[in-house]
């Protein structure tokens, strides 16, 4: 009789568990709807892993507004800046083979890449590429403003000026990424894009994720949104397979859900695991402290004690707990990976409109709602921290907007003005005059149109409207004849 009344005591409380997970799953299934219309996402897809299994997958809104193609978990998503603990992890199979470490020097895999500071080309380390703390500030104007291989955006590094000295800060750096996906190339005799197919996603067997944009031939797409002219518009994508393995990667929450089971569970898959156990570790041991300027605003309403960043994860803590998560952002795409690992709890979040920080939201309300317990309504509070941020921003925008004097004239006919402009890093800029206004390409990637501001300051908005406004202002030499041109804070020289 005893016996029974423990199977039956046991019966009943697994059936209770399991209705307290389906009502779980269905109230943050609702608060995941109600949190993409606060947010107006056309378009997000979501997982939820948890003790080894998918508990939570879906889709929500359209691909593409305008249309009624909706989002599934199959539906492909750029995971952008995601992209970068899959690299981290590709070096580190090559460390568990021997075949490189962590603290051997770049230069004696890559002679070729140099720095400004022969001091930083000559003692930087496998591990700095990962870390962005080598002291060179941003570069993404190498791939952004320009359009140039791989190589040729490392050679220009050299050029690149330091913002700090090495190791003494953090700035996010994409391009340490790329050098790292060389190094990879180098030992394995496999192209980044071959070896993170072949060694990850293939064993996984994420049929659905590609290393390069190029590769994504289906229709089952999202496609870029951002918010400008005061409403929702559909852009164009932004192809960052220069750059590859610091953001080119696509998949979708079908494919994902493995990826965050694998590196939650000590890099454990059904065929084996990607990389020893002592390894794994050292993927996620703080590597940096990371400055607060270079967080995310979010750390006003979590107020962690601490922030660091490992090998391609930002780490913070949250209720006593340790947090890895690292976002995704590209014009329009967006990303999320998020570990609550004393939990053994992962979240993945794709998004279709620029910056949606709603994935903040949802990863901290899955770790509430799923382990931790809570009901803190984290979208509305994120919703109001970067409305009260974007607020900021436009009011320093109209104080810089109200400084312009309007009583002054170019100081030279408009067609003076025109010319070509060349920088040995940044490249060339042509000025030609229609319509009585500037027009400016650089590289003949970027184009803007600029109107007279004040004095010799021209301001206009990219051809790309997305990017918003931005200026050239003109100098001159001591005999009165135009010099140079500083053009979105880059400086050319008139040819």
């Amino acid at each position: 009789m005893k016996i029974l009344f423990i199977i039956l005591f046991a019966l009943v409380a697994y059936a209770t568990q399991g209705q307290t997970i389906d009502t779980k799953v269905k109230e943050f299934d609702a608060y995941v709807e109600s949190s993409r219309k606060l947010f107006h996402i056309p378009g997000l897809a979501i997982t939820v892993v948890k003790d080894g299994k998918v508990i939570f997958k879906k889709g929500y809104g359209v691909r593409q507004l305008g249309t009624t193609n909706a989002v599934d978990t199959q539906t492909l998503f750029a995971c952008a800046s995601t992209t970068k603990a899959m690299t981290a992890t590709c070096m580190a199979m090559l460390v568990d083979e021997g075949k490189v470490k962590w603290d051997d020097r770049v230069i004696d895999y890559l002679p070729e890449f140099q720095l400004y500071d022969p001091v930083v080309t000559r003692e930087l380390k496998i591990r700095d590429l990962f870390t962005h703390n080598s002291g060179v500030g941003n570069a993404d104007f190498l791939w952004s403003f320009m359009d140039i291989p791989s190589d040729e955006v490392l050679a220009k590094m050299k050029q690149v000026k330091p913002s700090y000295s090495l190791r003494s800060s953090f700035i996010y750096q994409n391009i340490f990424y790329l050098a790292a996906g060389k190094v990879i190339e180098k030992v394995s005799g496999q192209p980044w894009a071959v070896f993170v197919q072949k060694r990850i996603f293939e064993p996984l067997q994420m049929t659905r994720t590609f290393p390069l944009l190029s590769q994504v031939k289906d229709p089952n797409q999202s496609q870029p949104h951002y918010f400008f002219d005061n409403t929702i518009n559909v852009i164009k994508r932004t192809n960052a397979d220069e750059i590859g393995p610091a953001g080119s990667v696509w998949s979708c929450v079908d494919d994902m859900s493995k990826w965050a089971l694998c590196m939650l569970d000590s890099s454990k898959y059904a065929g084996g695991r990607l990389v020893k156990p002592a390894t794994w570790v050292e993927l996620f041991n703080p590597q940096v402290m990371v400055t607060p300027a270079q967080f995310y605003p979010t750390a006003k309403l979590t107020k962690p004690n601490w922030i660091t960043y490992s090998l391609g994860w930002f780490q913070q803590d949250y209720k006593g707990r340790k947090v890895n998560f690292h976002t995704g952002s590209l014009a329009g795409e967006t990303a999320m990976h998020g570990q609550l690992p004393a939990e053994k709890l992962a979240i993945y979040i794709f998004g279709n409109l620029d910056h949606a920080e709603v994935r903040h939201a949802l990863m901290f309300k899955a770790f509430d709602h799923f382990a931790l317990g809570g009901t803190r309504d984290w979208s509305a509070e994120v919703h109001d921290l970067y409305k009260k941020q974007t607020q900021a921003g436009e009011q320093e925008l109209k104080k810089f907007e109200d400084n312009r004097n309007t009583n002054t004239k170019p100081t030279l006919d408009l067609a003076t003005y025109a010319g070509t402009y060349t920088d040995p890093l940044y490249g060339e800029l042509t000025v030609t005059v229609q319509n009585n206004s500037l027009v400016v390409t650089a590289n003949n990637v970027v184009k803007v149109t600029l109107e007279h501001w004040h004095y010799d300051t021209f301001r206009g908005f990219f051809e790309k409207r997305w990017w918003g406004k931005t200026n050239a202002t003109f100098s001159f030499n001591n005999q009165g004849k135009i010099s140079s041109v500083t053009f979105a804070g880059m400086e050319f020289r008139r040819k």
